[in-house]
């Protein structure tokens, strides 16, 4: 299967903001002073649901970006 060019560089784009907003969501998270990630120094189920939805979208934002990053080489190979 071949990728367009707008294709591919939408999901290396889409692969990359996944990283920088999952990264800082964790960091938040773990700096939580609110009382829902954490509870007397010990982790909440509210940290650990949404730091596994944060594992869940870095593996997937890594593959799509994967994706494009290989559309975009691909182009650049037939360019």
């Amino acid at each position: 299967m071949k990728l367009s060019r707008p294709v591919s560089w939408f999901l290396l784009a889409f692969g990359v903001w996944s990283w920088i907003i999952w990264i800082t969501f964790v960091k938040n998270l773990v700096k939580d002073g609110s009382g829902l990630a954490f509870e007397d120094g010990e982790p909440t189920a509210y940290f650990w649901v949404h730091l596994l939805l944060a594992i869940v979208s870095f593996v997937l934002g890594t593959v799509v970006g994967a994706i494009g990053l290989r559309g975009v080489r691909a182009l650049r190979r037939t360019s």
